[in-house]
């Protein structure tokens, strides 16, 4: 390489390192952190550059296409001192055997959903004698929220297998899948249902069915693993009963299965996906405002797209029409042998007005800012979707509402939310236009409605068909114990 050259990227570098310095933080030169030999010897490209507490001793940390570098930050050669001996002692980790990554914060009761930053957690893969393999982690911690979010986001799309919204339906499109035991899906929420769908799909199209019109799906051919790592993971987090990375790949490696029920999300006769939850109103608006920040880290994008939603908080004229689970089948030897397919009440109700939020989930959703769950009175397998009404009132009070979640308070105990078991549920707005924002920045796409299914934003433009699917796929994982703080009533049963 022409020393111009060399001395230019070099040049980059420090500065690179200067502006991703945490705040506080001095901008270290270069010869505190890298020797001229190892600038030198760095022949691949390099993505990122910067300073984070390694052990117990901050270190120069470089990431490359390949590997991720540390080395001591030593202080610089005194000058005149003929004893003073530089040492760099470099250590790495090859990006194949990094398997996910995670923002590492230090939680309390207090801060439940969001506590103090602390870092950055990767999980490797490490080879021990004999070609034993064991998982453990490396913690980068450095207390800058910019800082670490890119180096969050970068990791996220080097540990990228799907490149694109919809890559996976595509891939599970034409890849050949005899032989294989299963699928498994290592992401958030929406990759995981964004498999379950295309594997859902895919059964359909093989068993001959019009997939456009689905009222009876056969079922999936293949289980489902979830190895979680998204920053809500509530489909995992429902189905292991933790979100972890060690439970759900043992599960997998052990065959443990599960059948799961799965709804079909569908309007005028057609059907636009499969899907485990969904979050019609507040859930959904948050979810389209926080889409149009993608470049702010997963917590910080959450919290501030349910600040401004509540901030314009307006309710949607809606009618909503639903078939009620009979209270006499609700009956656990029923649930355990899958009996409850057709045990509706063939009675549609029919309630209309301003609603706050809708939600029709068919698990629990269990997650860190619900740990009984958004639908505490369901199962994975229960033969039935809950569906959670809050009709419109004052946003203090829907607030109080929305805290509950986080506590083992009853968060439906409120005269404004409605509770009910069942099996179909119909959504029509009956204004032309969500009333969401007058803002154009703020608004979903025009004559639409923002939906959130399972983490993802749907946008529709008319009424929406919930039909609900007993067990219609296997997903790995054991049985998650029904515990007695999830047994909860409502004023409104």
């Amino acid at each position: 390489m022409p020393r111009g050259r060399r001395q230019g990227r070099v040049s980059a570098l420090e500065s690179g390192l200067a502006e991703e310095a945490p705040p506080g933080a001095t901008a270290l030169p270069l010869a505190l952190s890298q020797s001229p030999q190892q600038i030198e010897a760095t022949d691949e490209p390099v993505l990122l550059r910067g300073i984070f507490e390694i052990g117990r001793g901050s270190c120069d940390v470089v990431l490359s296409e390949r590997a991720l570098k540390w080395w001591p930050i030593q202080p610089e050669r005194p000058a005149g001192d003929s004893k003073f001996d530089l040492r760099y002692k470099e250590e790495s980790v090859e990006l194949k055997d990094i398997f996910s990554v995670k923002l590492k914060r230090r939680c309390s009761a207090k801060q439940p959903r969001s506590g103090t930053l602390l870092g950055i957690t990767l999980f490797i893969c490490l080879k021990k004698e004999q070609n034993k393999l064991k998982n453990s982690t490396l913690d980068l911690i450095n207390l800058s929220e910019d800082h670490c979010d890119i180096w969050f986001r970068q990791f996220k799309k080097i540990l990228a297998v799907t490149e694109y919204k919809g890559h996976a339906l595509s891939l599970l499109k034409e890849c050949e899948l005899q032989g294989f035991d299963g699928v498994v899906c290592v992401g958030g929420d929406g990759s995981a249902s964004e498999v379950a769908h295309a594997l859902l799909l895919r059964a359909q199209k093989s068993a001959g069915m019009e997939t456009d019109q689905i009222l009876t799906p056969v079922r999936a051919q293949l289980p489902l693993g979830l190895i979680p790592a998204g920053s809500t993971n509530i489909l995992a987090h429902s189905l292991h009963g933790v979100p972890h990375v060690v439970t759900a790949t043992l599960h997998i490696i052990m065959g443990h299965i599960q059948p799961v029920d799965i709804c079909t999300f569908s309007t005028t006769g057609k059907l636009l996906r499969f899907g485990f939850s969904a979050m019609f109103g507040f859930g959904g608006r948050t979810l389209a405002l926080a889409e149009k920040y993608r470049w702010m880290s997963p917590n910080q994008r959450r919290d501030f797209a349910v600040i401004k939603a509540l901030t314009k908080l307006e309710p949607e004229d809606c009618e909503i029409s639903f078939l009620p689970l009979n209270s006499s089948q609700d009956d656990p030897k029923l649930r355990a042998q899958g009996s409850l397919k057709s045990d509706y009440n063939d009675q549609w109700q029919t309630i209309q007005g301003q609603f706050l939020n809708v939600s029709i989930m068919a698990i629990p959703c269990l997650c860190s800012v619900a740990p009984r769950g958004l639908a505490p009175n369901t199962r994975i397998n229960n033969g039935s979707m809950a569906l959670i009404i809050a009709r419109n009132t004052s946003r203090p009070q829907f607030i109080k509402h929305l805290k509950r979640y986080a506590t083992i308070k009853n968060q439906f105990n409120f005269p404004f939310v409605e509770t009910y078991t069942v099996g179909e549920v119909k959504v029509h707005p009956r204004n032309t236009t969500s009333g969401y924002s007058p803002e154009e920045e703020d608004r979903p796409h025009e004559n639409s409605f923002p939906w959130n299914v399972d983490g993802d934003l749907m946008e529709v433009a008319t009424e929406v068909h919930v039909r609900l699917h007993p067990r219609l796929i296997s997903l790995y994982g054991g049985s998650v114990e029904e515990m007695n703080d999830s047994q909860v009533t409502c004023n409104c049963l």
